[in-house]
């Protein structure tokens, strides 16, 4: 995206969110089982996630537009590093923006006893209704994986030839090199942000369910557990990235 047109869409950004709090309160992007809600959101809205992976990585985040699978890679990992019960705040349209800096420093260092304190803290007809939430939060993440993972694959693949095509343009410039490279770790780092998310997710799981076995047992937690056991094996088959890869690039971002 050109600087000045860079600009005004930064500019435009708080009239455009204030605009949706004054019509869609506490609406959310994320629809049903993670799907984009078109009502309530803008193209690029989760576009930041890739450069606060980089960020927190220490590596600059690619100048290059993201392609439409690069996007719809962010798009579906949001839901997956997004703690389940942030997901029907009345301010979650901030999040989904990554504006709040403080929700941002929370999705690398999540809290493996807040969603059981969610649980507990939140209003619940009956100890079942906390169980039922738990195999539903379990359940919505095991039909989110597929998609990810399909498009996490593909994007993968692409990087892959397109590092092997880099190798043949003999004319490309730097600046086109280091945007090229950085973009390649950017996708590499969502993945593993994801992954990482995913079995911290499950300690949180685990948590909540072996606290309400003891605070208010009920036969059901078996079956919770058995959806949990389902949750970590899946993750596990459709690990991709074993640990965060990225090209060696200099610190300073590239410009196109």
């Amino acid at each position: 995206m050109p600087p000045r047109a860079n600009e005004c869409r930064h500019a435009a950004l708080p009239l455009l969110l204030l605009f949706a709090f004054a019509v869609l309160p506490g609406c959310t992007s994320i629809g049903d089982l993670g799907r984009l809600n078109p009502e309530a959101v803008t193209d690029g809205i989760h576009d930041w996630i890739g450069e606060e992976a980089a960020h927190q990585a220490g590596v600059p985040a690619s100048a290059y537009y993201l392609t439409d699978d690069e996007r719809m890679l962010r798009d579906l990992a949001f839901p997956l590093i997004e703690p389940p019960y942030d997901r029907q705040r009345w301010d979650a349209v901030i999040y989904e923006y990554g504006i709040n800096r403080s929700f941002r420093r929370k999705l690398w260092d999540p809290d493996p006893t807040a969603y059981y304190r969610h649980l507990q803290e939140t209003p619940h007809r009956s100890a079942a209704s906390r169980y039922n939430l738990l195999t539903d939060d379990i359940r919505n993440d095991i039909v989110r994986l597929e998609p990810f993972f399909a498009i996490a694959h593909r994007v993968i693949d692409l990087d892959r030839r397109r590092e092997a095509s880099m190798q043949h343009v003999v004319d490309l410039s730097p600046a086109e090199r280091l945007n090229a490279q950085a973009r390649i770790g950017e996708n590499g780092l969502i993945v593993a942000w994801v992954q990482h998310s995913l079995t911290e997710r499950c300690a949180s799981y685990r948590f909540a369910l072996e606290h309400l076995v003891v605070a208010e047992p009920q036969g059901v937690a078996a079956d919770v557990d058995r959806v949990l056991t389902e949750l970590q094996q899946q993750i596990a088959a459709y690990h991709l990235v074993p640990a965060p890869h990225l090209a060696a690039i200099p610190l300073a971002v590239a410009k196109r």
